[in-house]
């Protein structure tokens, strides 16, 4: 079991990786910490106990200090655990800093459950192809670790048959949104078809990413108003 500190200064958004996390088999939530010094104690107590933490969810933007650092003073633990940072920050030297820094992957907000479950099972397979112990692997093995981080493309992040930047702009347009949207709503605010609004916002509500809720107007059939979880 893959044990897991969800570092998240939203409440909400943590509770979502949590309950995320629980709907894929072979992770488990260890601790959940909302500023930087919480989830270095955790990681802390945690690395000079039996139990460990594997893998930190790292949000960047803490209150208390830049969620860099924070992974900085992280992989000074032994032992260290791996890093994967969750956050809407698309600056491009951020990224570097985070990798730089030790974050084996980096997911953007907002995302879909399929795009998370994606890289913890990358993240899975990597442990998994990596040999017991601590002796050096070789480099044949380091090498299919390493490939089962990679992402060739945003295809697999995607429900199939979907693609992953109308996916994501249809899964944002409802995260922004005050009171949910209809498939109308989105339809216009995209620029797809309807049918297409609403293919697309039925995968979202299936995987769990929105909720369905019946509006009743003056008259005629009830409209589905798609709200973000």
């Amino acid at each position: 079991m893959i044990t897991v500190l969800i570092v998240e200064d939203e409440p909400l958004i943590a509770e979502a990786h949590q309950s995320y996390l629980g709907r894929i088999p072979g992770f488990s939530v260890a601790a959940v910490a909302h500023t930087a010094r919480e989830a270095m104690r955790a990681a802390s107590e945690a690395a000079a106990s039996d139990f460990p933490i594997d893998l930190v969810l790292l949000d960047i933007g803490l209150p208390d200090a830049s969620g860099i650092a924070l992974a900085s003073a992280l992989s000074g633990l032994r032992p260290a655990p791996d890093i994967i940072t969750i956050t809407s920050e698309r600056d491009l030297e951020m990224v570097r800093a985070a990798v730089g820094h030790g974050a084996l992957a980096y997911l953007l907000k907002p995302f879909t459950f399929a795009a998370f479950r994606d890289r913890l099972e990358r993240y899975q397979r990597y442990r998994e192809a990596l040999p017991a112990g601590i002796d050096a692997a070789s480099q044949a093995e380091v090498d299919r670790a390493l490939s089962e981080l990679r992402v060739g493309s945003d295809r697999a992040a995607a429900p199939k048959g979907a693609a992953a930047g109308t996916n994501d702009d249809i899964a944002r347009a409802v995260r922004d949104s005050d009171d949910g949207m209809t498939a109308d709503e989105v339809a216009k605010q995209i620029g797809v078809s309807r049918v297409t609004a609403w293919r697309y916002l039925e995968r979202l509500a299936d995987e769990g990413t929105v909720g369905r809720n019946a509006a009743y107007g003056k008259a005629g059939r009830p409209k589905t108003r798609y709200q973000w979880r």
